[in-house]
């Protein structure tokens, strides 16, 4: 088990900014970044672009505990590629540093016919950031998600807004939800290892 608890990335839905904000609290704390489940594009997977991104020396990039070809949700992947999600087999990589996971897609994603990710995040026993982006309908997936994780009893360290900013949904989502924003991160012209370092200013952990 490593020293620290884990800190767990999760969001609102696909697409909406969870590697970059991986990479940016990696950076931050000079963490360890663990993807479990990689859902298709194994070439440019995102540990490879959370490694791309990040420059300190101390982070250590573990191993996925499944890696699968197709680009859809794990358990549609998994059985495309002919094998089962075993959540015995998805165990905490060791290491005394602090560990950045990432989930895929978001809390309600299916992994085999009985877990999903949130079944997987109450599994491993971290602190969770969760990853909003405001769009029409981000509310309702906003607090939908907070929701679930309170039924869960998961840990909630606070909110990371990504990308354009709208006054209105986040201080709906801040004041319903009773959560701490940890920041917002902009939309970045050139993603680049300095960019996500200058980032992490921008976030409070």
């Amino acid at each position: 088990m490593p020293a620290k608890q884990p800190i767990f990335i999760t969001g609102i839905g696909t697409g909406i900014g969870k590697t970059i904000t991986s990479a940016i609290v990696t950076e931050k704390l000079k963490a360890d970044y663990w993807k479990p489940i990689q859902s298709g594009d194994l070439d440019n997977s995102d540990t490879m672009k959370v490694q791309s991104l990040v420059s300190n020396p101390i982070t250590k990039f573990h191993t996925e505990a499944y890696r699968l070809t197709q680009p859809f949700s794990p358990h549609k992947s998994a059985a495309i590629d002919k094998i089962s999600i075993d959540m015995e087999n998805i165990v905490l990589p060791k290491t005394d540093n602090q560990l950045v996971i990432e989930g895929a897609g978001g809390l309600m994603v299916p992994l085999n016919d009985n877990f999903l990710m949130i079944d997987l995040i109450k599994q491993l026993n971290p602190k969770v950031i969760l990853v909003s982006q405001h769009y029409l309908g981000s509310i309702n997936h906003t607090l939908l998600s907070i929701h679930a994780l309170k039924k869960y009893n998961i840990d909630v360290i606070g909110i990371i807004f990504n990308g354009a900013k709208d006054i209105y949904s986040k201080s709906y989502i801040l004041n319903y939800s009773n959560l701490p924003e940890l920041g917002t991160i902009p939309t970045f012209e050139n993603l680049t290892r300095k960019a996500i370092t200058d980032a992490g200013a921008l976030i409070s952990l």
